[in-house]
């Protein structure tokens, strides 16, 4: 074989290995977790102590159907101290629905006048707060055991802004009780905003900008704030991530919801709401109907 040839066919062999890890890369998601990994092995274990510290840990309840909404796109998670469960909503019929921490279906709420509502969160006294991202408003309403259904013109909607955002707009919200905020995540080019809140109404007529500095990901798609640190937890669907922030906006650790990570048999095909207990347990939703679980197992420690 003649020598430029030689040379031609490694060069080809070389590109298409780089190709191929790249490929592998950005399927891996390992370019969106490197950078979290390098920050948390440099927290002291006092600072993991403190934290939520995700790296401890891992599934118990793994890709769960919840009965009955296989057609209808689950969004969001929220969980209510007052009743013990979670609450989703639906996008292609919407509703929003009360789950139990096993993920049994319990109730179905007819959401009227919405569109898309893409989150949700519990209030003070078991108030919901619904997002609609296509309408790009926020309402809330007091909700009982009686509850059938909710119309938005009774939840004095509140216009979120962002007319170009299209239906990547808000989609994570999130009740603060330590600050008395809600807290709102938009999708695309991930930012977080919060709305000062009595938790039954709005205090605040212009969303704030918080720090995000740490949102290092393709996309948001839900938030959940843990009141015992008063972390929140960023979730992204693209990136297969779950992350901890700080109250800067600073990453503090992470998981990955890829298949072979945090106990996980295969990967999570679309997280889209993330939701915590007293007890520290966290829930998550995906598309179109999945429900897990991820228990705390292990101590406070660096992962390996």
């Amino acid at each position: 074989m003649p020598l430029i040839s030689r040379r031609h066919t490694r060069l080809l062999l070389l590109i298409s290995a780089v190709v191929c890890l790249a490929l592998v890369v950005d399927y891996r998601h390992w370019d969106d977790h490197a950078r979290l990994w390098l920050k948390e092995r440099d927290m002291s274990a006092s600072a993991r102590v403190a934290s939520i510290w995700l790296p401890g840990y891992s599934a118990s309840v793994q890709g769960k159907p919840l009965a009955g909404l296989e057609d209808d796109e689950t969004s969001d998670l929220a969980y209510s101290p007052l009743t013990g469960t979670l609450f989703t909503v639906t996008g292609k019929l919407p509703m929003l629905v009360e789950l139990s921490r096993t993920g049994e279906v319990l109730r179905r709420i007819v959401l009227k006048g919405f569109s898309n509502p893409e989150g949700v969160a519990v209030l003070e006294n078991g108030n919901i707060a619904v997002a609609d991202e296509r309408q790009r408003n926020l309402s809330i309403f007091s909700l009982t055991p009686e509850t059938l259904e909710l119309d938005m013109a009774d939840g004095q909607p509140f216009d979120l802004g962002f007319p170009d955002a299209g239906n990547k707009g808000f989609e994570g919200v999130a009740w603060d009780p330590a600050q008395q905020r809600l807290l709102l995540g938009k999708e695309r080019s991930p930012s977080m905003f919060s709305l000062g809140s009595d938790g039954q109404r709005l205090l605040q007529t212009e969303l704030q900008p918080l720090p995000s500095y740490g949102l290092g990901m393709r996309n948001l798609s839900a938030l959940s704030v843990d009141p015992r640190t008063g972390h929140i937890l960023a979730l992204s669907a693209q990136s297969h991530l779950l992350l901890e922030l700080d109250a800067q906006g600073e990453p503090v650790s992470f998981i990955s919801l890829i298949g072979g990570q945090s106990g996980l048999e295969s990967r999570i095909p679309r997280a889209e709401g993330v939701a915590m207990d007293e007890d520290g347990t966290i829930y998550m939703v995906s598309e179109p109907n999945l429900f897990y679980v991820f228990n705390r197992d292990q101590p406070a420690a660096p992962r390996g």
